[in-house]
């Protein structure tokens, strides 16, 4: 019931960070510390401290952007997941995690927050929901969907850098976006939720269908997408 809440404000709100904050953090405490996701070598303990630590500790932060620090955020992380062993402190990191960032982080600049956070709560909730056996995609609200595919095309470009093709991103309703450009191109058709797994690696996960060239669908289908 807690997520169906949440899943309505973010119907009923502009700003929608926080209310994708709520449904990832329920979403969390729902699976439990030990679920699959789809995040390579991570369970759900591990996407918790992830999430824990990308806010609270600039260190970590930085280390998702610069490889030369990665390791270090990788080790913080898996350090904080192994004291989640207890669905108490998991419980207790999620509930603190679902309280938003520290007073003085820059993530409370709403701008910022959006551009940092909103494709990032959407995709991690999936990485739950998809990881089980049995899933469907969530029905989403027009201007969520809106607010979605915004931020995809703002970094498309870059999460289909190591695509040796030309990319256009097409929504059902009409839109297109040209996320690169060259000789031979694939067309990606779905929903800007769909087309947000694929463009971030999860692309067996993706609700898409391709347009192209069969040799060059073979190609994008083998390529590495994503970060």
């Amino acid at each position: 019931m807690r997520i169906r809440a949440a899943l309505v404000l973010i119907s009923q709100v502009m700003h929608f960070v926080d209310p994708s904050r709520e449904v990832l953090a329920e979403t969390l405490l729902a699976a439990g510390p030990d679920s699959p996701t789809l995040c390579e070598g991570w369970q759900t303990r591990d996407l918790a401290a992830h999430l824990y630590l990308r806010e609270r500790k600039a260190a970590v932060g930085i280390g998702l952007l610069v490889k030369g620090l990665a390791k270090a955020s990788d080790k913080a992380t898996a350090k904080l997941a192994a004291k989640l062993d207890s669905a108490d402190a998991y419980a207790e990191l999620v509930n603190t995690f679902r309280a938003g960032p520290p007073p003085l982080s820059p993530l409370k600049i709403k701008a910022l927050d959006e551009s940092s956070n909103l494709i990032e709560y959407f995709v991690h909730t999936e990485d739950i929901r998809r990881a089980g056996d049995r899933w469907a995609p969530r029905a989403l609200d027009e201007a969520y969907s809106d607010a979605l595919w915004d931020e995809l095309i703002k970094r498309a470009a870059i999460l289909y850098r190591g695509v040796d093709l030309g990319i256009v991103l097409v929504r059902p309703t009409g839109p297109r976006h040209v996320a690169k450009r060259a000789p031979v191109s694939v067309a990606i058709v779905g929903e800007p939720g769909e087309l947000l797994m694929h463009a971030h690696g999860r692309t067996r996960h993706a609700l898409v269908t391709f347009e192209g060239q069969p040799d060059a669908v073979a190609l994008l289908q083998s390529a590495e997408v994503g970060l």
